[in-house]
């Protein structure tokens, strides 16, 4: 019995036409390339209706004109040309279309394997590429064709699918390069997605116009290089196709007897054939590319999602201690994030602030188990809720991901696959966790989006139809879709613009003050953090050098480092002043580094204090805690006292003369 999904609704005539079907009868240069192959397809098929004669039959006198019963004339040797020429379209095409497959296949196995498994699989196979790439492909296939000669058919195309391979595996490689960076593909992993399903499920839907544009581009090669072998008579010149034809033809001179259609048609049907071949290549291209489709969506007003009171935070949701991780080089360990600490509440927005390289998004990933080689954890631990995580098995690992704790990437808007319609993505997380009811599915997904702010319609539209804000709330939805306990989101404002960017920020407070989840929130921007944030944790150089409440942070920052963050927003009130960046760089995290790692930059060091001692962290205020040595009780105070004196240099005042205008 089938089951009916309520509110179903019939596609109607319109919707069907910007399926792929629709859109490749709507094409014109596909309709034509497919008219122009299907021609001499049902030529080769219906060879014995269309004539009475046999290809190789020699009963007839040599070079007859046009007549009825032999409308193209006869051959040297008597045979009907019509007959040659439909007969020799099914050899001709099996050629095309099995050894063009035979190439196909060897490319994509061999581009892929190359691609997604790398190291010493990617050298080996990459060096039989070269190979193949630096021998004459013509030559080789003469010289292999010679000596099977007179074998038949399927010897010229084993030779010919062999010997073409290599430039369309050298294409597919690097385009399944670029694929496997891509953040959607990362995504898939995350999962839990094993590689055949990551390959044929996320990357080959995305390669289709260039695995078809490889296999017709093979398919038309296999035909010149048969007619090629044909003509030259190296191929087996006792078979009928249109190469043989051409063989025939310039052997008994038939330009000279005046019988130039003998020569005409088959070198005609070969160009007609790659002409057809070059349209369906583009039709293929358009279907496979939902962006080359058209086909457009009504804006619809968006709907906001009303807060409710978040929950009272308990015991620590996420507990990280002493995690140290590092990159492993042939120079040695870069250590990106030495011996942190950080809890995070069941309910709270935790905001983790630095400039660029400090060691954010490598902490996030290390304690999510996201991190990819050459990243390793050299020590700490983490823990959510009751699990271990980085003690679970890749297994258990599976079952916690997306269902416990989720992310939402750094530039989010590329993580969503562009071949895939929406729904099918935000279904995705839900599925491999074991929701496969259809209704269920479905009922989620509009929750979702009304969660997030999204109309229903655009479950079914393709990424490239939504907005970047648009694309930035599916991300978040489809993160929410198992409504994990935490969310950690690398920058997931980072290239929107400053109005998107604060509509998406109050729909995911609202949404995490609806579920009550908890929200690790990296990016540059402090002043962003300080508003929406409860803590905020302030890192440097791979270590938290402030840790406090948003608004203590911003009314009192402790770190020196800190102080210079906030600083570099200018005051919307009061004098105007010049600002200037903080000076030096951060040190080398592939370097031991003793004492504080901000000295060489900080107006405020004290030197013989802050480049001896071990780095420690001290209480602030309540709830307020800095890796700074200006608060150790052990310093003497005058030492402090004259540190802080030495930093306050007056900033000269910027002149308040309007700016000149440009008419």
């Amino acid at each position: 019995m089938t089951a009916v999904i309520p509110g179903a609704i019939p596609i109607p005539r319109r919707a069907w036409k910007n399926t792929s079907l629709g859109r490749f009868f709507r094409n014109p240069r596909s309709v034509f390339g497919a008219g122009l192959l299907l021609i001499f397809v049902l030529m080769g098929l219906f060879a014995p209706v269309l004539t009475p004669y046999s290809p190789s039959s020699l009963e007839f006198d040599a070079f007859m004109p046009f007549s009825a019963a032999h409308p193209l004339g006869t051959t040297a040797l008597g045979q009907d040309i019509l007959a040659q020429f439909l007969y020799g379209a099914r050899l001709t095409l099996l050629v095309g279309a099995v050894a063009g497959l035979l190439a196909t296949f060897l490319s994509v196995a061999f581009g892929l394997a190359a691609a997604y498994f790398g190291g010493w699989v990617d050298e080996a196979i990459n060096t039989l590429i070269n190979v193949f790439l630096v021998l004459p492909g013509l030559p080789l296939i003469i010289v292999a064709a010679a000596f099977i000669r007179g074998g038949g058919v399927w010897p010229v195309i084993v030779v010919i699918g062999f010997t073409g391979w290599a430039f369309g595996a050298r294409v597919l490689r690097s385009q399944a390069l670029a694929l496997r960076e891509r953040d959607f593909i990362a995504a898939a992993a995350v999962s839990g997605e094993g590689p055949l399903r990551i390959i044929f499920v996320e990357m080959l839907p995305n390669m289709a116009g260039l695995i078809a544009a490889n296999f017709f581009g093979a398919a038309l090669y296999a035909v010149l290089s048969e007619a090629g072998l044909s003509f030259i008579g190296v191929g087996d010149v006792s078979l009928v196709t249109w190469g043989t034809m051409l063989y025939w033809a310039q052997a008994k001179g038939a330009l000279l007897q005046g019988a130039w259609w003998w020569v005409a048609l088959p070198g005609l049907s070969i160009a007609l054939l790659g002409t057809s071949f070059a349209l369906l290549n583009f039709a293929v291209d358009e279907i496979s590319n939902p962006k080359l489709g058209g086909g457009r969506l009504k804006m619809p007003r968006r709907t906001q999602a009303a807060p409710i009171a978040a929950p009272v935070a308990g015991d620590a949701l996420l507990s990280i201690k002493e995690l140290s991780v590092g990159y492993l080089t042939p120079t040695g360990v870069v250590r990106a994030v030495r011996e942190v600490s950080l809890d995070v509440q069941p309910g709270e927005l935790l905001g983790l602030a630095g400039e660029s390289g400090c060691g954010k998004s490598t902490l996030a990933f290390a304690a999510t188990r996201l991190l990819d080689p050459p990243g390793a954890v050299l020590g700490g631990s983490v823990r959510l809720a009751q699990h271990d995580l980085l003690a679970l098995s890749p297994e258990e690992l599976r079952k916690v991901r997306w269902k416990e704790f989720s992310i939402v990437f750094q530039a989010s808007m590329s993580v969503l696959n562009p071949v895939l319609k929406i729904r099918e993505q935000v279904y995705d997380a839900m599925q491999a966790h074991g929701v496969t009811d259809k209704a269920k599915l479905d009922a989620r997904a509009r929750e979702l989006f009304d969660l997030v702010g999204i109309q229903m319609q655009y479950l079914d539209a393709y990424p490239h139809q939504l907005s970047g804000g648009m694309k930035q709330r599916v991300v978040i939805a489809i993160a929410l879709a198992l409504e994990p306990k935490l969310i950690v989101m690398d920058e997931p404002t980072t290239a929107l613009d400053v109005v998107v960017q604060r509509q998406i920020l109050q729909e995911i407070n609202a949404v995490r003050k609806r579920l009550g989840i908890s929200i690790i929130f990296i990016t540059h921007d402090l002043s962003l953090l300080v508003e929406m944030s409860d803590r905020v944790a302030i890192m440097y150089a791979g270590e938290v050098v402030e840790l406090a409440p948003a608004h203590q942070l911003y009314a009192h920052p402790a770190h020196p480092y800190t102080q210079q963050l906030m600083n570099s927003f200018p005051p919307m009130t009061g004098p105007r002043t010049r600002r200037s960046g903080i000076p030096g760089k951060p040190p080398s995290l592939s370097a031991e580094i003793v004492g504080c790692p901000f000295f060489e930059r900080c107006t405020k060091r004290m030197p013989g204090v802050c480049d001896v001692k071990p780095l420690q962290t001290f209480t602030v205020a309540e709830n307020q805690t800095a890796a700074c040595f200006l608060y150790d009780p052990t310093v003497p105070s005058e030492i402090k006292d004259s540190a802080i004196r030495s930093s306050q240099t007056p900033q000269p005042e910027v002149s308040r003369e309007p700016a000149h205008t440009i008419n």
